[in-house]
């Protein structure tokens, strides 16, 4: 587990193409994970949590046809 990736908001909405501020609602709703804070300023998120999300979609969008 120490090769822990993480990806920075850029990258996270090119695989969840979603705006900003749904992002930041999502997070708030619980919709989706929140960040790790890198530093004061700096928030990533782990691509496990990102990657599972984009699994998940991919299963209902399977699920539905």
């Amino acid at each position: 587990m120490g090769n822990t990736r993480f990806l920075r908001l850029p990258q996270v909405l090119e695989r969840i193409p979603v705006s900003k501020s749904t992002w930041w609602a999502g997070i708030r709703k619980g919709i989706f994970p929140k960040g790790v804070k890198l530093s004061a300023r700096i928030t990533a998120w782990r691509e496990t949590d990102i990657d599972a999300i984009c699994e998940r979609a991919e299963g209902a969008l399977h699920r539905d046809k």
